[in-house]
């Protein structure tokens, strides 16, 4: 109760006098309807109606959809970091299909990879460093327990709240088993 009222009253001072509008982060969440578009071959989604409207208005066109092996090296950049094996690639050229590049999606998800690709992002908004850099640098000799914890955090697809919560308190949460015992004291450390 205490925190609607506290956010009311934000809002209201954010407001002001002059009837401004709100910044975008305090506007009710809203679901506005996609663009219609005269001749729209090219949308499948609403978002892509979306980006079509817009690039329209820029006077852009979209690009010609990508090859099937550009698209599998796309994708593997993007959740993996690294190029897809030659198997792979060859297999994906021969039989391109949704399910296929579901299949793709799913197993570079599983991936130990993603979650070394991804982490980093963490890791730098952390601050994380294993050493103190400098001309004198002095090594954290246990910094790689929480460069672990973060990786295995998103290789085990741990919710963003459940993240976050173990970060600000992982030391003082209660346990289940053995294995979240072991890895929530690691995530408040730094």
């Amino acid at each position: 109760m205490a925190s609607a009222l506290l956010s009311a009253a934000l809002v209201l001072t954010l407001a002001g006098a002059d009837d401004e509008p709100l910044p975008w982060s305090l506007r009710p969440v809203a679901e506005p309807a996609p663009p219609e578009l005269e001749d729209d071959l090219w949308s499948r989604t609403d978002v892509d109606r979306f980006l079509l409207a817009r690039m329209r208005e820029a006077g852009l066109e979209p690009g010609p959809d990508a090859a099937p092996g550009e698209l599998l090296r796309r994708l593997s950049f993007d959740l993996t970091g690294l190029p897809p094996s030659p198997a792979e690639l060859a297999d994906f050229v021969a039989q391109p299909s949704a399910a296929a590049f579901d299949a793709a999606v799913e197993r570079m998800l599983a991936s130990p990879r993603f979650g070394e690709r991804w982490g980093r992002h963490w890791l730098d908004v952390a601050r994380f460093a294993e050493s103190s850099g400098g001309g004198r640098s002095l090594m954290f000799p246990d910094a790689w327990r929480y460069r672990d914890y973060v990786i295995e955090a998103l290789d085990a697809d741990v919710p963003f709240d459940q993240f976050v919560l173990e970060q600000l308190a992982g030391d003082l949460l209660g346990s289940t088993d053995s294995e979240q015992r072991n890895r929530e004291p690691v995530a408040p450390t730094t």
